[in-house]
């Protein structure tokens, strides 16, 4: 079977409900959770991606079965630190930063040595970000350049620490939110804001855990050794993934589309704040809080004419994996887009930043680009013509979706490589375009 997809049509205007993959971020910590939960948790609606069926396989090597019942998985916790570890146990993290990072705060205080390794693309990412806390709590950490693959050797001696987070990474916080939890005392992490789906799981959960948030700061309060018991949770939909869909309708003629059940949370819905900025006008309709989550369906149009936007940078962590969806928008907006301090959309599956404006070039798009910051001229006649072949963009998942929306809404011949990449985050991606009237090979 070839790993490559062609589209040599612009799709067709539409008028479609639909559901969409569930949310990989909560999919995957509530996984690591179950594993620390005393007694059997059942989730339903897990997202069955690479990312998330590593967690799956990551957990069981650490002693933790798991079965699953028609669309319900039960996950067996022995609590906090009940991890059942092997001597000379290896975790593949596959593709998945977000596991990587986050259970690596599950193993310090691991009995035996667990070595972490990773695909070629994670091996290449950075982990000083969590290796240099987890030090200052007392885990032993061997790696060269900070760098996959890392050896840890738990220790029974942790420490709490206060740590100031000053990047807006999620994976950083988290780790040491899930750290604090075998550490003694009270552990303190002064965060830049950014997603907080595991502090709203652990508040969910009843666990000791206080947020206080205060000019762009959460100071989040762990006390640590403290047990929870095991859960029911129901996934919802992923608004990374929703994303794609909502540009696919804007950029098409008279078309309408409803997204069902998608997590809404605040520190994630930047693009909705942002196309909306530019003149879409995306509502939130049935909106309801879920495990202290919040839920809706996204109601979204078609937009003729786009506006371009002068994009704040506090927007930036709450759209930092939809910025390759809404630079579309951008080349098809009124005037120049601009876009400042995105150097963290480098440090994720791939150079999205250097990847984006090599694509924005190849479609016509005039960009300006001074370090981390660029301006997008946007046309807003544009429209595409010859043939188009994606190749050599790393098999990044979000480089792949935008290759395909782009095609649908803007046309040209496309052969799109590394179709397999969609397996990361959202394995029915093409099928769901495909019921909306996407004729795809």
């Amino acid at each position: 079977m070839s790993n490559h997809t062609t589209i040599k049509n612009i799709i067709h205007s539409f008028n479609k409900e639909i559901e969409i993959s569930s949310d990989k971020s909560i999919s995957i910590r509530s996984i690591l959770l179950a594993s620390q939960a005393v007694g059997v948790s059942k989730i339903s609606n897990l997202l069955e991606s690479e990312d998330v069926l590593n967690t799956l396989k990551a957990i069981k090597k650490l002693g933790i079965n798991y079965s699953k019942n028609s669309n319900v998985y039960s996950i067996h916790g022995f609590g906090v630190n009940g991890f059942n570890i092997k001597k000379n146990t290896t975790i593949h993290a596959g593709n998945s930063g977000t596991l990587a990072r986050l259970i690596l705060g599950l193993l310090v205080k691991a009995k035996y040595k667990i070595e972490l390794i990773g695909d070629k693309s994670l091996s290449k990412r950075d982990f000083s970000r969590v290796i240099r806390p987890l030090r200052l709590m007392g885990a032993n950490i061997v790696c060269k350049n900070n760098k996959l693959p890392i050896k840890i050797y738990g220790t029974k001696f942790l420490r709490p620490i206060v740590y100031n987070e000053n990047i807006g990474s999620a994976q950083v916080k988290s780790c040491l939110i899930l750290s604090a939890l075998n550490t003694p005392g009270k552990t303190i992490i002064n965060s830049k804001i950014s997603r907080n789906h595991t502090e709203l799981m652990l508040k969910f959960l009843k666990y000791p855990i206080k947020v206080v948030s205060k000019k762009g700061i959460d100071r989040i309060s762990v006390q640590g050794l403290n047990q929870f018991k095991a859960f029911k949770y129901k996934v919802p939909g992923d608004i990374s993934s929703a994303a794609f869909f909502i540009v696919l309708t804007l950029l098409s003629k008279k078309s309408r589309m409803v997204i069902k059940n998608v997590n809404i949370n605040k520190s994630r819905i930047g693009i909705i704040t942002i196309l909306n900025k530019m003149g879409a006008n995306i509502k939130l309709k049935k909106m309801k809080i879920y495990n202290g989550e919040e839920i809706a369906d996204i109601y979204v149009k078609s937009k003729e004419i786009l506006n371009s936007v002068n994009c704040s940078p506090s927007l930036n962590s709450s759209a930092i994996d939809e910025f390759l969806i809404i630079f579309l928008a951008a080349a098809k907006a009124k005037g120049v887009s601009s876009f400042k301090e995105l150097g963290e959309m480098n440090k994720k599956e791939s150079k999205r930043l250097d990847l984006a404006v090599k694509f924005l070039k190849l479609i016509g798009i005039k960009v300006d680009r001074l370090q981390n910051n660029i301006n997008i001229h946007g046309n807003p006649n544009l429209k595409l013509s010859g043939n188009f072949e994606m190749k050599d963009f790393l098999k990044d998942h979000r480089i792949f979706f935008l290759s395909c929306i782009t095609a649908l809404t803007l046309g040209g011949n496309w052969k799109i490589n590394d179709k397999e990449s969609i397996n990361t985050s959202f394995p029915n991606f093409l099928k769901t375009l495909k019921t909306i009237g996407a004729k795809i090979n």
